[in-house]
């Protein structure tokens, strides 16, 4: 079995990026504020983005994040992840297989997959995946239409895999207590950080909080 290229500390604060939530600063500023309060991996997630801005975008990203010693991810398109020399790529379950991304960026690559099923986990994990993001864990101001899943099946899920999970969805310092002890080795969020008046500020605040949840 290939050795992980992420470890479970790597992703217990994720922050997934959204200019839309930004406060009168650049996207730029909000990373390494983020990075400066505690966050641990990072996603450039643009969707209005297309792939030459998400390899502008991501080379500038890439400097800061590595400055502090945090991986990036590229949302969805692992041909822009390759290009701008982002450390990984995520995909939904209607993006390109893990299997196939795999093939084409090799095993140093780090792949992560959504999964909202103990199905696509497991089949996530047989095609090389590197970690999961399970969710939406609660109502999700970003992903309005995003199918929700119970502290249960959240549970379920990361306990039939070996590969780390992330839960993700609608996440905040307020209410990650109630999916404490679920499997989940970090949270993901997006508004919970993008969108605060202080990003640093906030950042700490989700760790902190993170740490006291995960197992």
């Amino acid at each position: 079995m290939i050795p992980l290229n992420i470890e479970k500390k790597d992703l217990l604060l994720y922050a997934v990026t959204d200019r839309k939530c930004l406060r009168g600063i650049s996207l730029e500023e909000a990373v390494e504020q983020a990075l400066l309060g505690g966050v641990t991996c990072v996603q450039l997630r643009e969707k209005d983005a297309d792939g030459d801005d998400m390899i502008t975008e991501g080379r500038k990203l890439l400097k800061i994040c590595h400055k502090y010693g945090v991986p990036l991810i590229i949302n969805d398109n692992y041909e822009a992840a390759l290009k701008c020399g982002a450390d990984g790529v995520h995909v939904g379950i209607e993006d390109a297989p893990v299997a196939e991304i795999r093939r084409r960026a090799g095993d140093s690559f780090i792949i992560g997959a959504t999964a909202k099923t103990v199905e696509q986990a497991k089949l996530a994990e047989s095609s090389g995946a590197d970690y999961l993001g399970v969710g939406a864990v609660f109502p999700s101001p970003t992903k309005k239409n995003a199918v929700r899943i119970t502290p249960g099946q959240l549970t379920e899920i990361c306990g039939c895999v070996s590969i780390p999970a992330v839960a993700i969805g609608g996440i905040n310092a307020g209410n990650v207590s109630a999916i404490a002890g679920c499997g989940h080795c970090g949270i993901a969020v997006v508004s919970a950080v993008f969108g605060a008046d202080d990003v640093r500020k906030a950042a700490v605040e989700l760790r902190r909080a993170a740490l006291e949840t995960v197992r």
